[in-house]
Formats: C-alpha cells, structure tokens, sequence
C-alpha cells in the first residue's frame, strides 16, 4: 500500500532536523534501490519524493501547512508546491549539481593550500633551491580518480536517466506548474556508483606526503608568498589541484638585522681607534671585507658599504649594509693609562670640560647634523 505521508514514508518525526531526514533518505535509498532491490521501485519512488520535499526548507514548510497529506498550505491541495517551485521554473531550476541544466561532472576543481618555510637570512638575500614534504590530497592510485572499484564503472541513474534532474508537475493558485530539482537519487551527476572504491571511500583522492623541490627567490622577506600553480589539494574524482603558497619566515641572524633591503650591525670600537682611524675586518654575508674607520669617528655613526644589503625581489639590484659605529670607553685603567689619559687631557685643554647639554634621546641624525654644519 502506497505511504501518502512524506514523514512516514522516511520513517521521522515531524521534528526531525534537516541532518536527520538525510540521514533516513540515505538508509532507505541503499535498501530501495532498484539496483539493490528490483521490486521496490515504487517505494524509492515515494521515499525520493519524501526527501526531495523535506530536505527543502521552504517545500517543507509548505508542505507542513497542508496539513502534512501533500499540501500546499492553500487548501490542502497538490504536492507540496512552494514559492521556490516557481522561482526554478522562471529562473533555470535550483542552482545545484542537475538543477535543470544537466548531469554535473563528479570532479570538482580542488582547494588552496598554504604551508610556511623558515629560512635563513642569506637563503633571503641570495635566493635559495629547498626540498619540503607536505601532506595533501592526490589522485587516488587505486582507482586513478574514477571513484570505482578497479574492473567497476560508474552506471546511468534509473531515476533521471542520466539528466542528473528530475521533473514533477505541481498544481497552484496559477495552474498546473512544471519545475525541476537535482535527482535525489544521483545528486544530479546522472550516474551512480554501485562499488565505490574501497581504498579513498569514492572520493577519487587519498592524502599522501609528497615532496616538493621549491625555487626560493632572491629579496624574499618574512611573509613573502610564493605561489606555486597546480601544487595544492587535488579535487574531488581527481579534479584540477588547487595552488599551493609558501610562506615565508625568516629566521633571525647572530649579527645582522634586515630592514626592508638595507642589512645593519653595530661595531664597537676602543675610543682610542675611533679617534686615531683603524682599519677592520668586517664579516658579511658576501665574504669579509675592509671596513675603514676615518679618524674622529663619532658613537653613532653610520658607514654605509653600497650593494651589501638585500636583493630587490622586483626591480633587481641590492640594499646597502649599515655600520653602526659604537665607542668604548674603557671602565679598568691601570696607573700608567691614567696618567697618558690625564696628559691628552691637558694637552687638549679638556681637564674640566664644560660638555655639550643636548635633548634626551638624540638621535643618530642629531648627532649627524650637528656634526656636519649644525653646531
């Protein structure tokens, strides 16, 4: 006997949420199928009918104001038919997979991923080759993205016959109405799976670790992103990757600080070589180099050697490395170093020293304008 209510016919209550009636549909559909079941078609029938009702929030409430015996909340009459019903009839069907446009591929284009790269300062500056593992989803290799059982193939859905729709006719305050909904049955691919493949589950993709050989750019900075087309999550039925971006993170340096494309480190110097000159040698990241020390060097200075800083990630060519200078002046002296300290004090008629009153905090760039032209 045929079941004329479309909760009775999933087996829910009429409180029943959403997740449950699909829940229901699912059990029932694997039962009922005329795959499974040959002589039960009238009954999937009824229970596809059931669901493609209730799964929809507003065919559902209209149902329910019919009184629940298919209604339609305006007498008791029809099938459930709503607002929605004619808003897929004027305008395309319900924009899902077989909303009246035709069977949909299973493949779907895969997501974006994102993982981040530490690296070190020179790797930035000079560029870099690094090898990483990172742990997506890839084509299946059991059923190289068919979804099937090796040997096994997808087969055209008894209920739409491959459409991937279904078409009911509704009656309405404006007549009888045709509209058209994704088959319940296939969810509007147009063919069903009867072995889905054991190994990914009928997904068509698996998560495997992978290694990957990156190109790190010269210039990169923290936060860079390097994008890297087709490396990222592969789709749903082997579907086109996704793209995969590198993040990148620089690891601090012992000696050196990065702003922008100029690289800056301090020297500290005796007062005795600051004031005489010297010449030092100074590490960098391109080798050591000559620093020269001009007599009378002032704490604070700044040395620029040209072309030692970052590469430009861009425009080409490279920063400049900034030499802080720092004076020392010594906290331990013996007798003899004292007395040749007193002399040069004397000599330059520095025994009392009047000294130079400046605002607290002056910067480098005071202290530069004071000494070329500002005093």
């Amino acid at each position: 006997m045929a079941v004329t209510d479309h909760y009775e016919a999933l087996g829910v209550s009429r409180d029943a949420s959403t997740e449950d009636v699909k829940k229901a549909y699912r059990k029932l559909a694997r039962q009922l199928h005329p795959d499974v079941n040959p002589e039960a078609g009238e009954r999937f029938k009824e229970v596809s009918s059931a669901y493609e009702t209730l799964s929809n929030p507003d065919k559902r409430r209209a149902y329910d104001m019919g009184g629940g015996q298919g209604g339609n909340g305006f007498g008791g009459q029809g099938a459930g038919f709503g607002f929605s019903d004619i808003f897929e009839t004027f305008f395309g069907g319900a924009g899902g997979p077989g909303g009246g446009r035709g069977p949909v591929s299973r493949a779907q284009p895969g997501q974006d991923a994102l993982i981040r790269l530490d690296v070190d300062l020179r790797e930035a500056v000079f560029g870099a080759q690094r090898d990483i593992g990172i742990d997506t989803a890839v084509v299946c290799p059991t059923c190289d993205g068919s979804c099937c059982q090796p040997g096994t193939h997808p087969q055209t859905c008894d209920v739409c016959k491959g459409r991937g729709s279904v078409q009911r006719t509704a009656r309405s305050l404006i007549g009888n109405v045709l509209t058209t909904s994704p088959c319940p049955s296939c969810g509007g691919y147009g063919t069903v799976i009867p072995r889905p493949c054991q190994e990914c589950a009928g997904e068509g993709r698996v998560r495997e670790r992978r290694q990957l050989t990156i190109r790190v750019p010269a210039g990169v900075d923290t936060g860079t992103r390097i994008q890297l087309a087709g490396q990222g999550e592969v789709g749903q039925a082997g579907g086109p990757a996704g793209d995969l971006y590198v993040e990148i993170a620089q690891r601090p340096h012992p000696t050196l600080t990065r702003r922008g494309e100029d690289l800056h480190c301090t020297v500290g110097l005796p007062f005795t070589a600051a004031a005489l000159g010297t010449t030092i040698a100074l590490d960098t990241l391109d080798g050591d180099r000559d620093l020269e020390i001009p007599a009378g060097t002032q704490p604070g200075e700044v040395i620029t050697l040209r072309g030692l800083g970052a590469a430009r990630l861009r425009s080409g060519g490279r920063g400049d490395l900034e030499v802080h200078i720092d004076a020392i002046v010594p906290t331990k002296l013996d007798d003899q170093q004292r007395d040749l300290l007193h002399q040069l004090a004397v000599a330059r008629g520095e025994e009392r020293p009047v000294g130079k009153v400046a605002p607290a905090q002056h910067s480098v760039f005071g202290r530069l304008k004071d000494r070329f032209g500002g005093r």
